[in-house]
């Protein structure tokens, strides 16, 4: 039988495995497998400096190009997996190739939600998840005035910041009553909101979208009350679906991301899931969770490796996440949802302050706002009372 570990996925998560197989020791080999002709990278650039500022794509490699050959890690890039045969220990490829495993990784992470709409597909209609997105996105929006942006999540305000920064008409639509719902609380999501309208931002929310206007290519929206709104271009930023579904096909329990214990073991023997992809369960927060975050690709990676070199620990981070929007930087530690109570804690009108959430007393989670010292206290306070 194959002694190598096989990563399905070459992200964040992927890379870190690898590396971190080789700093325990671990010396048989390790094949990294991606569907992008892109060594490992950096995602959350995306949406901030590489939209912005334009550099090469390797700016983004997590390593640099001699590495892999170094730990003796082989990157099979652009390369789509077809299939996996957990019985048989073997990983199929679209090209109709086989691998074979001793161990394998899920790490196959997220993609931009399909937005089920008339007029989704036509040119014209961009989204943010990969290198290829961006150098797409980028020459359509120097030829732009006007844009669309469906979504005022991190991505959407993200980018909604780098075109008014070069003097773009955005229109941002949200669904929601308010910016950010899913991840911060509303006094976080209210200052966000009046920052970005107080800069041009054209911001509406409860707004329902119902087609993507145009022909030849998408020219502009209309909502379900009727309004329609011109556009150069529309940018769909509705959050992202789980990579499941090779998992799942193989027989591997899956609920919107495929279930690990707490060393991202799968109820297969021998199959682990790391990343955005992986749901686990956390002591910590009382159920299971799945983080789409640089921290928990990070950190969930090293503790797949450790079970992996036969020195398991229980993995129950602190998530922290961060968003940049003009000159604000948000710094979020824990998770919020689920709290009871919120504590503003300095002054919103500086733009410099943080919000406290707890629950049944206990700090659960710290949004900062320009406060780098306040999310870093509070990420040792979160830990230390919900151990």
């Amino acid at each position: 039988m194959s002694e190598a570990v096989v990563v399905i996925g070459a992200g964040q998560a992927a890379a870190q495995l690898a590396a971190s197989l080789r700093q325990g020791g671990f010396g048989a080999p390790i094949v990294v497998i991606g569907d992008e002709p892109y060594p490992p990278y950096q995602r959350p650039p995306l949406s901030k400096k590489f939209l912005i500022e334009r550099p090469a794509p390797d700016s983004l490699y997590l390593r640099a190009p001699g590495f892999w050959d170094e730990q003796k890690v082989t990157l099979m890039l652009g390369t789509p997996v077809a299939a996996v045969d957990a019985a048989a220990r073997r990983v199929m490829l679209a090209d109709r190739r086989a691998i074979d495993f001793g161990i394998l990784a899920f790490a196959t992470g997220t993609r931009a939600r399909a937005l089920p709409l008339p007029g989704a597909d036509l040119p014209g209609v961009f989204s943010v998840r990969k290198i290829d997105d961006i150098r797409q996105l980028r020459p359509a929006l120097d030829d732009a005035r006007r844009a669309v942006i469906v979504g005022a999540g991190y991505i959407g305000l993200e980018v909604a910041a780098g075109m008014r920064a070069e003097g773009r008409e955005v229109t941002l639509l949200e669904a929601e009553d308010r910016v950010m719902k899913r991840v911060t609380g509303r006094a976080i999501s209210d200052f966000f909101d009046a920052f970005h309208r107080a800069r041009g931002v054209d911001l509406r929310l409860g707004a329902r979208l119902a087609a993507i206007t145009g022909e030849a290519r998408a020219t502009g929206v209309r909502l379900a009350d009727g309004a329609e709104i011109a556009a150069d271009l529309v940018l769909v930023a509705t959050g992202a679906k789980v990579n499941d579904e090779i998992a799942a096909a193989a027989g591997i329990a899956c609920e919107d991301g495929i279930l690990v214990d707490e060393s991202a073991a799968t109820n297969v023997a021998g199959v682990y899931a790391i990343g955005d992809c992986a749901r686990f369960p956390s002591r910590r927060y009382g159920r299971h969770i799945r983080l789409e975050c640089v921290q928990n690709a990070i950190d969930q990676a090293k503790a797949a490796a450790a079970a992996m070199l036969g020195k398991g620990e229980r993995y129950d981070p602190v998530p922290w996440f961060w968003s940049d929007q003009y000159d604000l930087k948000l710094q979020i530690a824990g998770l919020m949802d689920g709290h009871d109570q919120a504590d503003t804690i300095g002054d919103p009108a500086s733009a410099r302050f943080s919000v406290e959430y707890r629950k049944a007393g206990r700090l659960i989670a710290v949004d900062a706002v320009n406060d780098g010292r306040a999310y870093m206290t509070a990420r040792r306070r979160i830990a230390e009372e919900t151990a």
